[in-house]
């Protein structure tokens, strides 16, 4: 499993100059995405099904690069209102051409701002309102100078956490939620103690379940899930399998990816 899981289905070349058009959910999401670097996969795939069905309320991408999360829970949850939060401005662009390629762009609000901002800063770039009902994010999973950074200051800004981490990526989530509201995060499975750290006195009734690329190989992604004030006990759930010995899709992950079925963390 890559950094970003297994790749969407591509168009090649009918973008150019650097883009491509990609197509997940069965085709149904159209994404125009750099065509090298960073791209929306699985991970963002299993990130946007812990979206309830029927959901109605407002959502938040954060750090939503160019919008995938989001706007593949647009297209599966009409009524919801969607905003992406995105530091870079070349792909919050990116995420407004989106919008209006889907379909979606009067239900999609798309905020240039950073997630680690003083809180003032963030206040007046509209993102910690405090309102939201669903927070969804898959934070950049290296934090500071850890590996070997790239010479890309996109793939920086993708990868590496800035000043203040995951901590502050999570404070800044608990921010934007309404009292009870719901937190999901995709991240490595190796960073789970700190997540559930982040977390800790911001988030209760907190559950994660481990993502596996085979039965019986080590997780390499953890889905969490936390309701802002709650104070219910954490819960472990049932692993989710991704490939069968033939390294084809299991019928479950299929399904997630075909926008068919929903993740509850």
């Amino acid at each position: 499993m890559s950094a970003e899981g297994v790749g969407p289905r591509a168009e090649p070349d009918v973008e150019g100059a650097g883009w491509r058009r990609d197509l997940l959910l069965g085709g149904r999401l159209i994404l125009r995405q750099p065509a090298r670097g960073h791209r929306a996969g699985t991970d963002a795939v299993l990130l946007a099904a812990a979206a309830p069905d029927g959901f109605r309320g407002t959502l938040v991408d954060l750090g939503a690069g160019v919008g995938a999360v989001g706007l593949a829970v647009a297209i599966r949850a009409p009524e919801a209102r969607i905003r992406l939060v995105e530091i870079d401005p070349e792909m919050a662009e990116a995420a407004r051409v989106n919008a209006a390629l889907n379909g979606c762009g009067e239900r999609v609000e798309v905020i240039e701002a950073d997630a680690l901002a003083p809180h003032r800063a963030r206040l007046g770039a509209g993102i910690a309102a405090g309102d939201a009902d669903l927070v969804l994010t898959n934070p950049p999973f290296a934090e500071g100078a850890a590996g070997r950074p790239s010479p890309d200051p996109r793939r920086r800004r993708a990868h590496v956490i800035g000043e203040g981490g995951l901590d502050g990526w999570i404070k800044a989530a608990a921010d934007m939620l309404r009292p009870r509201g719901e937190l999901v995060v995709i991240h490595r499975a190796d960073a789970l103690p700190t997540l559930l750290a982040a977390m800790a006195g911001r988030f209760g009734g907190v559950s994660a379940r481990p993502i596996h690329p085979r039965a019986g190989d080590d997780a390499v992604r953890v889905i969490a899930r936390g309701v802002k004030g709650s104070r219910a006990p954490f819960a472990l759930r049932p692993g989710l399998v991704l490939h069968g010995p033939d390294g084809r899709f299991t019928p479950e992950a299929e399904a997630l990816h075909r926008g068919e079925r929903v993740l509850r963390p």
